[in-house]
């Protein structure tokens, strides 16, 4: 009988899942997840790995609290306002879970901090923004041959897709170009929530080996009217950042 039926444990309930188990649970404490952005997506994408005993996490985020984030950034408090996210989120998430170990990079990503936040991940989240960061992250995933869960977020509706070149579209396919940035946007705080929660359940569905995921898909989510919609998405030929790999 394994340790999981001798006695409950923190990841007892999630072990019952057919095809989760002890063996799921070991590739989650195996496994490290970066997760760039520590804002509206950022905090339940970290809260649920941290909660389901993802091993370890790098989370990437220059910001510090600011007033407008606490509609929908739960890590952090009103008596936070002006303090660094990601080290605040470093606390928050080793109160939920002393067993995941944290890794806080108060610093943006570029071209020249990529390779060091990154590290030795697994798998990489883009709880993003703007696009200019995103199609940096994108380049990197594709250089490195890594998984990236995109997922973006305005007012009530969300966006989400499981990339993984060659077998899937680089975020760079669907999205070739850049809106202008944009200071301020609506967004609610549940929409933020649900998006977040949706990455999160496509990571551990990923690194446990469970069921069918994202890829090749673009799930659109309108919380207003409650409609998700499933579009197919291909790889763009000529593609200027995957292309090379689609022909290896």
């Amino acid at each position: 009988m394994t340790a999981s039926h001798d006695r409950p444990d923190r990841y007892q309930r999630q072990r019952l899942i057919p095809g989760w188990s002890d063996t799921g649970q070991k590739k989650l404490a195996a496994a490290t997840v970066c997760i760039i952005g520590a804002g509206g997506l950022g905090c339940p994408v970290a809260q649920q790995l941290t909660l389901a005993g993802v091993g370890a996490l790098r989370l990437c985020d220059p910001g510090r609290v600011m007033p407008t984030n606490l509609n929908r950034q739960f890590l952090y408090t009103q008596q936070d306002l002006g303090k660094s996210k990601v080290a605040l989120a470093k606390t928050a998430l080793m109160h939920l879970n002393p067993q995941t170990h944290i890794t806080a990079f108060d610093q943006p990503l570029t071209a020249h901090t990529a390779e060091a936040i990154v590290g030795e991940s697994d798998l990489l989240i883009d709880c993003l923004d703007n696009f200019a960061t995103r199609h940096l992250l994108n380049r990197v995933a594709v250089a490195r041959r890594l998984p990236l869960i995109h997922a973006g977020i305005e007012a009530f509706a969300g966006q989400i897709t499981f990339l993984a070149p060659p077998q899937t579209p680089c975020l760079h396919c669907i999205f070739p170009g850049s809106p202008p940035p944009r200071d301020i946007f609506p967004v609610a705080g549940v929409t933020a929530a649900l998006i977040g929660t949706i990455q999160a359940a496509e990571a551990l569905k990923y690194l446990t080996g469970i069921g069918p995921s994202l890829t090749g898909r673009l799930l659109y989510c309108d919380a207003e009217t409650m409609e998700f919609t499933s579009v197919p998405v291909a790889p763009m030929p000529g593609c200027p950042v995957c292309a090379a790999m689609h022909q290896t």
